[in-house]
């Protein structure tokens, strides 16, 4: 249902993104950074789970001069989908498509000297330089070069460049912490990436952009802002850590609204089992509302007994366990028509759950509950706008 306006009330189920709200996200976090600083959309995981067609349009609509994803597949699908300006991703393995991305005009990230190879032998076969980005490792420990190694992909990367095979576009890293407010690491790692690029660019590189700011550092770091910031679950309308404050503090929105129609109102006695292991006990007579999403839906199992759901405007909680297709709430005597809307979480402002009782419920992050949104579930992106 990706491009619909309507609400496609007959759905089983149906993930409602508001692009508007995205595109007002998208806004208030270019807001924060100010007009010298560029704002990367990441729009990775099928846009966290958003749709990553209409969310990329949106997102450029609203000023997101770069687009950002983990694989080159996902950015290779942007360009198939007809998205120009500046793409960047980040993730890549050996014998990757690195000459489609060189043809598509991505920009790619680079972290160690097997990537420089593969980068510049395909960028011969292609006849033309490919635009890369040298990752540093400041701390994360994850992708990146590490500082002893630095000197050494940044003197290769140069000659690769004087060769004609690569243009060296960006100097970038990432955080590991900026979502724990005073953590240390955010200071040490802003030094050690000053330090790297300072190098890189003693030595001749002169990059278009150096960005090392996730949505953590985009609303509580500013002078981590650089040339160009890196927004993904923010510009979703998220808060990346409750420690940092709430949606609506930092003036965001949450996109995604997750409903089902409920598919079943049947009466119980009490003491009446429900769904598997019977962890759910009626305590007395009363109704029950069969909810069709489950776990293979991306409803997460580890809610079961606790998951929030708002059916006829009252909150009600996941009665039992979740199970592969669906769930059970206890209506309490009420009876809704089959058909019912139950709200799993929208932005909460009409008393719905939000995702982040989700994420409490669970055990987990935000991040998590909307990502795994499967792909039985539609989405339906209001307010697109027409090409």
């Amino acid at each position: 249902m990706t491009g619909t306006t309507q609400t496609s009330a007959s759905l089983r189920a149906r993930a409602e993104v508001d692009l508007d709200a995205l595109r007002g996200n998208v806004r208030a976090l270019r807001a924060r950074v100010g007009p010298d600083t560029a704002l990367m959309g990441v729009v990775k995981s099928d846009a966290y789970g958003h749709g990553m067609l209409p969310v990329a349009r949106a997102a450029q609509e609203a000023g997101a001069t770069w687009l950002g994803t983990a694989t080159p597949h996902e950015a290779l699908a942007l360009r198939a989908g007809g998205i120009r300006g500046r793409v960047m991703c980040w993730l890549w393995t050996p014998g990757d498509p690195w000459r489609e991305g060189i043809e598509a005009d991505l920009d790619m990230s680079v972290s160690a000297m097997w990537a420089l190879r593969e980068v510049t032998a395909a960028a011969r076969e292609a006849g033309r330089p490919a635009r890369i980005q040298l990752k540093a490792d400041t701390g994360l420990g994850r992708n990146g070069c590490q500082p002893a190694d630095w000197p050494g992909l940044v003197t290769a990367a140069l000659a690769a460049q004087a060769a004609g095979e690569v243009k060296v576009t960006g100097l970038w890293s990432h955080f590991a912490c900026a979502d724990e407010p005073g953590h240390p690491s955010i200071t040490a790692q802003l030094d050690v990436f000053h330090q790297m690029v300072a190098y890189a660019e003693k030595e001749g590189v002169e990059p278009e952009v150096r960005h090392i700011a996730n949505s953590a550092a985009t609303l509580t770091v500013p002078e981590s802002s650089f040339d160009l910031v890196r927004t993904g679950i923010a510009m979703y309308g998220f808060s990346p850590s409750p420690e940092l404050g709430t949606s609506q503090d930092f003036g965001l929105r949450p996109a995604m609204t997750l409903s089902a129609s409920v598919a079943l109102v049947k009466q119980v006695p009490g003491g009446h089992g429900v769904s598997y292991g019977h962890h759910y006990l009626t305590p007395a007579e009363t109704t029950l509302g069969l909810v069709p999403l489950g776990y293979a839906d991306g409803i997460p199992r580890h809610a079961s007994g606790r998951g929030p759901v708002q059916v006829g405007g009252v909150r009600r909680r996941v009665a039992g366990r979740v199970a592969m297709d669906q769930f059970v709430v206890d209506l309490d005597g009420d009876t809704p028509e089959p058909g019912a809307r139950a709200v799993l979480f929208g932005p909460g402002d009409r008393g719905e759950p939000t995702a982040d009782d989700w994420a409490e419920a669970a055990g987990t992050i935000v991040y998590e509950i909307v990502t795994r949104i499967g792909s039985r579930v539609p989405r339906v992106h209001l307010h697109e706008r027409s090409a």
